[in-house]
């Protein structure tokens, strides 16, 4: 197992860790015309439980 032969400075850690971001999570709206609510991707709108591009929406949540 590689082990570090020197101390690693403050500065190059805070360096390295700074490349660590939290990003926002990235939501679509909804395809359905009357709810245009925004949801997760690839997932059924909890707002009005359909599921699908425009051509091919389904009802997939009782709501």
């Amino acid at each position: 197992m590689a082990v570090p032969k020197r101390k690693m400075s403050r500065s190059n850690t805070r360096s390295r860790r700074a490349q660590w971001k939290a990003t926002a999570v990235q939501t679509v709206v909804c395809a359905n015309p009357a709810c245009r609510a925004k949801h997760l991707p690839h997932t059924a709108c909890p707002a009005c439980g359909q599921y699908g591009p425009r051509g091919e929406r389904r009802q997939v949540l009782d709501v």
